[in-house]
């Protein structure tokens, strides 16, 4: 046979194959780990599905049931507030959403090679009237997909609640499906509402960390004891399937057990702060509120916020308050007030939003009240002060020279056409 005909019959070979609907790999169901009666007397239900096997925690909560400062069952009230008061708010949950707090523990922090081996689910029981909590323990890695079609995350629609879970616990959680997705059901997308996010927002310069455990001492009352430290679950998690001694183990799932009560709380408690009358928190704390409310593009209600902040507290704390009602003030055409906060807000704001306050004081006397001596006066202390910040790149500098400065030959130009008028 000539190399021609060769070729022209792997050629159809080839060609059929590819045709071919390639088949599913068949799925080899791992054996049980030797530890699984150690596991059960340690408290640990065991479950068997298709895929092989996992453990399982499951504790009921009345809705009287405390957590710190707040009860579960407040969370239905502030339901009601988003309802009522910002229902178009990115934080805001319709009491008709399936709202499902979530937290996981990993073998670490990042890679293909890290495992979840806890996904805790925290939710009302409508049936029951109680929040129950769920928690899916991994029996060890060769039985990973028992453990996530477990979870039900394949068939289930929900908003998530979680701290740091849009940006870790859910992207992890994608991976590892992706990686098993040859034998599980697609993962469904979920919407996702971060507490970590309005954490930051609300309390940024309040709070030296963010940590869960320092936003639960400090705003919500409740402190943990016996707590094992976030970092050594992986150790802890590892050496129960190398010993098959689950008593450590029980302690990483208490964590997280308060870490997902603790959002219920979390929830509430930054939901009571953003509609109720200033009481307890901080002025940076309020004004937080006002400025989130502004960056959402609601006007009226972030300038009431900053109004009270100014009229609560003193001027010590008071400044950043001025600073952002300016904004809101100009934006709705008070420039006398406007000017008024820009004022009130330089002697405690920081140089960089000073220089800021300088430009927009310069820009509405220019333009608004047409006093161009006083925009001057502001234009030269932006520029003296300009020579005080610093720029990561010199160019950023050297434009904001040429900006200051051309801003100074405009006026100067306008003031001379004014003495010529008069003269």
């Amino acid at each position: 046979m000539s190399y021609e005909n060769k070729l022209l019959q792997m050629k159809k070979l080839l060609s059929k194959n590819t045709g071919q609907k390639q088949e599913k790999p068949t799925f080899i169901k791992p054996d049980p780990p030797f530890y699984s009666e150690q596991w059960q007397q340690a408290g640990l239900q065991l479950v068997e599905n298709e895929f092989g096997m996992l453990f399982k925690r499951e504790v009921h909560y009345p809705l009287d049931y405390k957590h710190g400062d707040y009860r579960l069952g407040e969370l239905f009230k502030a339901l009601k507030r988003w309802k009522y008061e910002a229902d178009d708010h990115p934080f805001a949950i319709d009491e008709q959403e399936t709202i499902v707090f979530f937290d996981t523990e990993t073998t670490g922090l990042k890679g293909a090679g890290t495992h979840i081996f806890l996904l805790g689910f925290l939710q009302f029981d409508e049936e029951e009237e109680q929040f129950t909590l769920t928690q899916y323990v991994l029996s060890d890695p060769s039985n990973e997909v028992a453990f996530l079609f477990e979870s039900k995350l394949w068939q289930k629609n929900m908003t998530v609640v979680s701290y740091n879970g849009k940006s870790f616990d859910w992207p992890q959680l994608q991976v590892r499906w992706t990686l098993n997705k040859q034998h599980l059901p697609p993962l469904k997308m979920q919407r996702q509402i971060d507490l970590l996010h309005s954490t930051k927002r609300l309390w940024k310069d309040d709070l030296a960390r963010m940590k869960l455990t320092q936003v639960e001492q400090d705003k919500l009352g409740f402190y943990r004891k016996g707590d094992i430290p976030g970092h050594l679950a992986p150790i802890i998690y590892f050496d129960a399937i190398k010993s098959g001694n689950a008593e450590t183990l029980m302690k990483v799932l208490l964590h997280n057990e308060w870490d997902l009560l603790s959002l219920i709380t979390l929830y509430i408690h930054s939901t009571n702060l953003l509609f109720d009358a200033i009481s307890t928190e901080s002025a940076t704390t309020y004004t937080n509120i006002g400025k989130w409310f502004g960056d959402l593009k609601k006007r009226q209600t972030s300038a009431e916020i900053l109004q009270a902040v100014t009229k609560h507290f003193n001027t010590e704390e008071t400044g950043y308050a001025h600073y952002y009602l300016a904004y809101e003030l100009k934006r709705v055409g008070e420039i006398n007030l406007a000017i008024e906060s820009f004022h009130s807000a330089l002697p405690t704001i920081p140089r960089e939003k000073k220089l800021q306050a300088y430009e927009q004081l310069a820009i509405l006397y220019e333009h608004q009240l047409k006093d161009y001596e006083q925009a001057m006066l502001f234009s030269e202390k932006g520029l003296e002060l300009l020579q005080q910040i610093s720029f990561r790149k010199e160019t950023q500098l050297l434009n904001k020279q040429r900006n200051w400065q051309k801003r100074l030959g405009r006026l100067d130009n306008k003031m001379n056409k004014n003495n010529l008028n008069k003269s």
